[in-house]
């Protein structure tokens, strides 16, 4: 009974914060809050600002985060070389709109197809969930009407595809059809992003 009792006093350590991803969260947030807190922070990367109704994430990503989509990233445009697929990055964009109150930046999101026009959104967003407990972003991308939401978590990649009642789980994203989310997992898992794309190169058989 004493040694449990002295467990259960003892102090664990905290997580190492460049492990963790930062978040702050505000309700009751307005729309030219929102609007006045990314002049404020103007081209930095972080923190990345979500909005949804009033509430406001802020978030400043771990360098595991930054590197699990960096990887992802890495992986879907040398994929898409490979496949002669023209794929255009848009990085951390910016998307918003006010009549729905919403704003997102994602981890990355992409265009598939060579650009005739301006862009207005992606064909798909990529959110990479390393720390738990974030605000919702399919909510958020549903209202800015985002076609497709790839989702890496828990060493798996899911694909959520925008229909009239929401978003839906997808076996293969209808931008990239020929795309084995098993394949990218498997990628993900090598030693380097250098040997990640190795390997994808070889599965590919090229």
């Amino acid at each position: 009974m004493a040694a449990t009792a002295a467990r259960l006093l003892t102090p664990t350590a905290a997580p190492d914060p460049a492990l963790v991803d930062q978040r702050v969260r505000f309700s009751g947030v307005a729309w030219g809050d929102y609007q006045r807190l990314l002049d404020l922070r103007g081209e930095r990367a972080v923190p990345r600002l979500t909005y949804l109704e009033g509430e406001l994430e802020l978030m400043s990503p771990s360098v595991e985060h930054e590197g699990l989509k960096t990887r992802l990233g890495r992986l879907i445009e040398f994929y898409a070389g490979l496949s002669g697929i023209a794929l255009e990055g848009f990085g951390s964009w910016t998307l918003r709109c006010e009549q729905q109150q919403r704003g997102a930046e994602a981890d990355e999101c992409y265009l598939v197809g060579p650009l005739t026009s301006p862009p207005t959104l992606p064909d798909f967003a990529i959110e990479v969930v390393w720390t738990h407990g974030g605000l919702d972003k399919l909510p958020v991308y549903r209202g800015l009407g985002v076609p497709e939401v790839w989702i890496w978590q828990d060493g798996r990649l899911r694909f959520y595809a925008l229909g009239e009642d929401g978003y839906r789980a997808a076996a293969r994203s209808r931008f990239l059809p020929a795309l084995d989310p098993r394949l990218i997992q498997d990628c993900m898992g090598a030693p380097s992003q250098t040997e990640a794309l190795d390997l994808l190169r070889r599965r590919l058989g090229l």
